[in-house]
């Protein structure tokens, strides 16, 4: 038999967003009754992993340049209002204390997310937030002014409902599409799930030797008509089918089938400097077989990766006959490591997911729907993704303030 509860707000998800406009709703009206449903049986699983299980929960730089997404624009207001240095003042008040590294992402003081979390947790609990995990939703209605959330145990009525259950990203974790079920029931149009911050499939004759490499590069995305969409520095990790890293990771936001990736191996080294290095090593090495021309430049599977790249394939040759155009062709595949994108790899691997609610749909000064009165929709669930280093989790905890003081 199925127990009710009643509820002047339910927020659907635990996450980063819900436990955050759960915390603020409090904040903002301490008579108001809120819950969270949580269908994980306990709260905040995702982020745990976030950073390296470290939470890397914001950024010195908050601007919606940084995401993508139908609600890009409108994503400003939020970030107004909640900027960086808003946001870490609210978990001050809430004891935590952080620290910011010098790519600008701030950390818990003590690296540790589940610092994070508990924060969160005992904030709710000091604001008599009643939490439910373990609860499989069966449906959702609204019932003339009310909603109605039925799980396998109980059911849950409440003047306003609050969405805030993510996306289909990190499924292991517990993401899944339903946030989407959910809106096209109550009538929203959705742009679907697809990963994003995740490595990216690539066609390649020599991605698999260079299986377990790390480079640092300057990493161009190119479209179908050779234009550059994006580029980004970092460390690219190889696969034996992929490439990984978060400079890779920030690239999978645009990538699509048949873009291209181009890497240039040494960018703080010019042509013409790297012609010459090249030159100097063939005398050098003038003795030594072909496979070691690159000796002192790259690790040594890199290297051969380059050469066969580069045409130069026979390894029982001496430096010393390499020819001025093969060089030629060395040095251009250093600076231009071209590898064709088949596909971004899957939810298993993603971070975040693109797609969501339609952004138009939602008011941003309340993270109200336009569509269904006392309807909230946050964090993941709508259609707005940002790059790696603690945009997407600054947006989750941004808009879910943002609606818990509206409701």
């Amino acid at each position: 038999m199925q127990k009710s509860f009643k509820f002047d707000a339910v927020i659907v998800g635990g996450g980063a967003s819900g436990l955050m406009c759960a915390i603020g709703a409090k904040q903002k009206n301490k008579n108001i009754s809120v819950a969270i449903i949580e269908k994980n049986d306990r709260v905040g699983k995702k982020l745990l992993s976030t950073g390296n299980g470290r939470c890397n929960l914001t950024h010195s730089d908050i601007t919606a340049e940084k995401y993508c997404g139908s609600f890009k624009k409108q994503s400003n207001t939020i970030f107004k209002k909640y900027d960086t240095d808003k946001l870490l003042d609210i978990f001050k008040k809430i004891g935590l204390l952080t620290f910011c590294d010098n790519e600008g992402r701030y950390y818990p003081i003590c690296k540790q997310a589940n610092t994070v979390l508990d924060v969160l947790r005992f904030a709710c609990e000091r604001l008599n937030v009643e939490i439910f995990c373990g609860e499989n939703i069966r449906s959702i209605r609204n019932n003339n002014g009310y909603f109605s959330v039925k799980t396998d145990g109980n059911e849950f009525i409440s003047k306003k409902l609050v969405i805030a259950n993510g996306s289909k990203a990190a499924p292991k974790l517990g993401g899944n599409s339903s946030s989407a079920d959910y809106l096209k029931n109550f009538g929203h149009s959705f742009v679907p799930f697809s990963p994003a911050l995740c490595p990216v499939k690539v066609k390649s004759e020599v991605i698999k030797s260079l299986k377990g490499i790390r480079a640092t590069a300057k990493a161009v995305l190119f479209d179908k008509n050779g234009k550059v969409v994006k580029e980004e520095i970092g460390e690219v990790q190889f696969s034996d089918n992929s490439l990984s890293g978060i400079c890779i990771f920030n690239l999978s936001l645009y990538t699509k089938k048949d873009f291209l990736i181009s890497l240039d191996l040494l960018h703080n080294v010019s042509h013409t400097e790297l012609k010459s290095l090249i030159y100097n090593n063939r005398k050098l090495f003038s003795n030594q077989t072909v496979d070691n021309l690159l000796t002192g430049i790259f690790q040594k599977r890199l290297g051969q990766a380059v050469l066969k790249e580069s045409e130069v394939t026979d390894f029982s040759r001496k430096c010393c006959s390499l020819s001025e155009n093969e060089i030629d062709n060395i040095v251009r595949t250093i600076k231009d490591l071209r590898f064709p994108v088949v596909d971004n790899c899957g939810f298993e691997q993603a971070q975040c997911a693109l797609g969501g609610v339609n952004g138009h749909e939602i008011d941003e000064n309340t993270m109200q729907s336009k569509i269904v009165k006392n309807l909230y929709v946050c964090g993941e669930a709508i259609d707005l993704c940002g790059e790696c280093g603690g945009y997407n989790l600054h947006f989750a905890f941004a808009s879910g303030l943002t609606a818990g003081e509206n409701l």
